[in-house]
């Protein structure tokens, strides 16, 4: 199988000002198609040592999958949750769990925001099927951090190249532009395919 990179659901200029048309075509069209480049090299390598018989270099591409296959399916995710017409607060079911699980969309946020300022990769919302809960966590790189089974809800990419060329190294800022381009829509739509899964 071949990984593919899909277009932005967004014209490159639609979330200008809070993220500029010059940082969305370099991080899509470059960075992100070099984790999609990746997957795709490290697949080749462990289909060509299986047919070998050779593993001497399985371990790396084994990590290799790991580290850009996450970093594809966190970008894509990170796309997905942003829209020109975002920066309002979630409704619906998820802004009731949101509620549940931590009390308020305040206290939700405060803690996201958080997570995305400590974190060296990401800060995501998941739904946590052991715990049947949302959380926040703090994930370093693209898997270092993560929660087994769950399901990434609201990705925010906060590694440097993402904001420094608009904000400088006021990460805070960035995180705040994130907040006026969050299109909930997706989210809540994955949080109930997360919901019917296992509860």
């Amino acid at each position: 199988m071949s990984y593919e990179l899909d277009p932005l659901p967004y014209d490159y200029d639609a979330l200008e000002p809070h993220l500029s048309e010059q940082v969305l075509t370099w991080h899509h069209d470059t960075h992100h198609q070099g984790y999609v480049n990746g997957w795709n090299s490290a697949e080749e390598t462990l289909e060509s040592n299986r047919e070998e018989g050779d593993f001497s270099s399985s371990g790396g591409a084994l990590r290799n999958v790991t580290h850009n296959g996450s970093g594809h399916i966190l970008h894509d995710l990170f796309w997905q949750n942003m829209s020109p017409e975002g920066g309002e607060e979630p409704s619906g079911d998820l802004a009731d769990r949101i509620e549940e699980d931590f009390g308020s969309y305040d206290a939700w946020k405060g803690e996201f925001e958080a997570a995305a300022k400590d974190a060296s990769g990401w800060a995501l919302l998941v739904y946590d099927s052991f715990s049947n809960q949302l959380r926040n966590v703090v994930v370093d790189k693209h898997d270092q951090g993560a929660l087994w089974g769950s399901h990434p809800i609201l990705a925010l990419d906060v590694w440097e190249h993402s904001y420094y060329h608009d904000y400088g190294p006021a990460r805070g800022d960035f995180i705040d532009a994130f907040f006026e381009v969050v299109d909930w829509e997706e989210p809540s739509s994955r949080y109930g395919e997360a919901v019917q899964l296992f509860e």
